[in-house]
């Protein structure tokens, strides 16, 4: 099984070139994590815009620089384009400052995504922890809307606390769809009936058929190390494990080398790997 090449032909929109963006509106999820409902300019351009699963753009504020922010909205409806961003440095603590009827600067979209055309038919797991849940949001947007031609789809999602979940409003929509959503947290508190715990040791509560199942995971990548011997442990492939490797990433075509993995680029080849693609480089210090 191999990941899409990156660049979609249904996206005609020159890579180099950043577009105006309005701000419409700005959607507070936890503390520290925004969500920002944007609008492309001109309407041309809007209407040239798509994207697949697990693609990104470069969120560019003049004065502040740029930075790789995965898509987080539906494929389905391009023109509510949505970016979900934890504010942690120069640029995204800008863009957190920035309010309704502001406008931005966006690239894009880049790189690899979620090869879920290849999974029809079979079972799916999605593994993700904190921020990782916004790049699989698309996925699961696409399952919903296509739901019959998926096997069995599980949802093992975690934060560290109950407060720090996103997207809770979604779960039932998902649950009522014939999605299995898992859900666990780091530190419970009084109010918290569910699972305590990481997100691998959700795992016990699937019943895997390892011939017929792909793993989807994204987040910290402490957690995606265990998601993927979890995997393992049940008999998936590593070319069934698929992973987003989101760190580092400068230039999005490849040209700084501040990405690079081995003989990967991540903007580039990536951010979405094959494991059997990343296993080789697990054991360097610097992933």
């Amino acid at each position: 099984m191999t990941v899409s090449a990156p660049f979609p032909s249904v996206n005609r929109l020159d890579p180099w070139k950043a577009h105006s963006a309005k701000i419409c509106a700005v959607f507070e999820e936890v503390p520290g994590i925004k969500t920002y409902e944007l609008e492309l300019e001109p309407a041309g351009v809007r209407d040239e815009y798509r994207f697949q699963p697990g693609q990104f753009n470069m969120v560019y504020l003049p004065g502040f620089g740029e930075s790789a922010i995965s898509i987080s909205s539906d494929p389905g409806s391009p023109g509510r384009l949505l970016h979900t961003v934890r504010a942690v440095g120069n640029v995204t603590n800008a863009l957190a400052r920035k309010q309704t009827g502001d406008q931005i600067l966006l690239r894009g979209p880049f790189g690899s995504w979620w090869p879920l055309e290849n999974c029809i038919g079979q079972d799916l797991i999605i593994a993700c922890g904190g921020v990782g849940l916004p790049p699989l949001r698309p996925v699961i947007y696409e399952i919903v809307r296509r739901r019959k031609e998926f096997g069995d789809v599980s949802i093992l999602y975690g934060a560290r606390r109950p407060e720090d979940l996103l997207f809770t409003n979604e779960y039932e929509s998902w649950r009522k769809a014939g999605i299995q959503l898992e859900v666990t947290v780091d530190l419970g508190n009084l109010g918290w009936t569910g699972h305590i715990g990481v997100v691998p040791t959700l795992f016990e509560r699937l019943d895997v058929s390892p011939a017929q199942t792909s793993v989807f995971t994204c987040g910290p990548e402490i957690m995606m190390r265990f998601v993927i011997q979890e995997a393992q442990d049940r008999g998936i492939a590593s070319e069934r494990i698929f992973l987003s490797m989101e760190r580092n990433m400068n230039c999005a075509l490849g040209l700084c080398g501040h990405c690079q993995l081995g003989p990967e680029f991540i903007c580039k080849d990536g951010p979405v790997f094959s494991f059997d693609r990343m296993e080789p480089y697990f054991h360097m210090e610097d992933f």
